[in-house]
């Protein structure tokens, strides 16, 4: 009977796709300083859905989630929190090993693993994780940053933050999408000076924009080309994307692509982010 009931509990441990169900309510943070000024923000890219973690429906705690067939056009608003040393090292629900040192996020809906751009609405802080985690469980709460995450956006200490989550897509067949790019005026394809190709097989472009109209897309695109920003390639929406993105690139490496966010940001525009394509 002892063992038919230790059974029984390993099972349920082991049914649905629980992440990280917390065991108790708080959780602890590292000893000793982390520098997150060096560990960058992950760079999302495109990668097939996990094997591990995309149930169509899934039960935690006896509530039920479905998970989301795309994260395209996901935009949430809500309360983010963290979690640290207590899950450091455990299997995520995509089969990773969690790292509390590196840029991850845990949600209940999205496919795993998603790309996120994540917003402290309180402080302006933005950061980009890889969501490859299920949770967080706690009612009203919305995503779950690792450790490191949580001190990029401030809201270690606190505990948690009023946040928007905005998945980012990444096509798997993006380098086609580059020779689609909508045509320019000839005035506007004089200021661009052939492309720098990337040193490595993959290529890094910084991302500008999405926009859901041409005209706001043009927009951008003009101030882009006024402030001498060159390498400008524009992606016209498809039936897997509906949206109109901007890029800069291809740029040589990632120290080439920090250089240019820093000079974007000093002239006014919003933080880009990097986008890797195979």
């Amino acid at each position: 009977m002892q063992q038919k009931l230790i059974l029984l509990i390993f099972i349920s441990l082991l049914s649905g796709c629980a992440g990280h169900a917390p065991i108790e309510e708080q959780d602890a943070a590292p000893k000793g300083y982390v520098d997150v000024s060096k560990i960058p923000d992950a760079v999302p890219k495109y990668e097939p859905y996990s094997r591990y973690g995309n149930p169509d429906s899934y039960e935690v705690f006896g509530k039920r989630y479905s998970v989301q067939e795309s994260a395209e056009g996901h935009v949430e608003r809500g309360i983010a929190s963290w979690y640290g040393t207590k899950f450091h090292g455990r299997r995520t629900s995509s089969g990773e090993t969690y790292d509390m040192y590196k840029m991850t996020a845990a949600h209940k809906n999205l496919p795993l693993p998603t790309y996120a751009e994540v917003t402290n609405l309180d402080n302006g802080r933005k950061i980009i994780v890889k969501i490859n985690d299920r949770g967080p469980f706690k009612v009203g709460r919305i995503i779950d940053l690792s450790y490191t995450a949580a001190i990029k956006l401030g809201i270690d200490q606190k505990g948690t933050g009023n946040v928007e989550v905005r998945a980012i897509t990444v096509a798997a067949d993006e380098p086609e999408a580059v020779a689609q790019a909508i045509p320019l005026a000839m005035d506007q394809i004089e200021k661009l000076p052939p492309p720098r190709r990337a040193a490595t097989t993959s290529q890094i472009y910084l991302q500008v924009g999405s926009f859901g109209e041409r005209d706001n897309m043009q927009r951008m695109l003009d101030r882009l080309l006024n402030s001498n920003i060159d390498n400008v390639v524009i992606h016209q929406p498809s039936d897997h994307q509906p949206l109109y993105r901007l890029r800069i690139g291809p740029l040589a490496d990632r120290q080439d692509a920090e250089r240019l966010t820093s000079q974007l940001q000093q002239m006014g525009f919003d933080k880009p982010y990097i986008v890797v394509v195979d």
